[in-house]
């Protein structure tokens, strides 16, 4: 497959992943604390599925990984939102089936399938090491939200949330130069800001829109577009 089109599926999955984040950050600034919207879990479930795509197409078994390890958490908190069920059914099948068609690419492709994505001879045995492991850690951030989540029977992103995410993205940043991947490159650039952000908040830090909602128009604004985040 052309490599132009392999890195739009790859920029287009991070857009959305970093969409998620700025909608969960704009949310969390308005209210002052951090917040787990419904939507950012349905921009998840979409974008792990682009994701998915873009890393069999370039044979990158540490971004498969990482997509395998939280795919069924986004559902899963969708569930605690009580949004699973709300969404179209044509979506939930597609959500479903999808993976399955994955894993039955994989056992039958001819260019791209398990043997591809493990034994790529542009990924050393330490950058595959050191992959894995940044995404094992940036994707258990998943795990750990969806148990303590399961605790507090509600879907909440608690401080470790944040923690595995800047250390885990940290790693991967530093994957993506080697690999010279321009996708990962940026989004973990970007994506760095706002778990650092979120830390920040959760120690009570004021939300960078507290100055700003002070002006009556700005206020209202803002106040608009949070109400409309679920």
């Amino acid at each position: 497959m052309n490599d132009y089109l392999i890195i739009v599926f790859g920029f287009l999955a991070q857009f959305l992943f970093f969409a998620r984040t700025i909608v969960q950050w704009f949310k969390s600034e308005q209210e002052g604390e951090i917040i787990s919207p419904v939507i950012y879990w349905q921009i998840s479930l979409f974008a792990s599925m682009l994701m998915l795509t873009y890393g069999i197409l370039r044979n990158d078994f540490t971004i498969v990984l990482g997509q395998v390890l939280v795919y069924s958490v986004y559902i899963r908190n969708l569930q605690l939102k009580k949004a699973w069920n709300k969404m179209h059914i044509i979506t939930r099948t597609l959500a479903i089936v999808v993976p399955v068609i994955y894993v039955l690419w994989l056992i039958t492709g001819e260019n791209y399938n398990f043997t591809s994505i493990i034994k790529n001879d542009d990924v050393s045995l330490f950058l595959l090491i050191w992959g894995s492991m940044g995404q094992i850690i940036f994707n258990s951030r998943f795990l750990y939200q969806w148990l303590f989540s399961e605790y507090h029977k509600e879907s909440v992103l608690p401080l470790g949330f944040w923690i595995f995410s800047t250390v885990g993205s940290l790693m991967i940043f530093i994957y993506s130069i080697p690999r010279l991947d321009p996708v990962l490159f940026t989004a973990h650039s970007l994506g760095l800001l706002m778990y650092l952000r979120n830390i920040f908040l959760y120690y009570g830090k004021k939300g960078m829109f507290s100055k700003l909602s002070k002006i009556p128009s700005v206020e209202k604004i803002f106040k608009n577009i949070a109400d409309k985040i679920k």
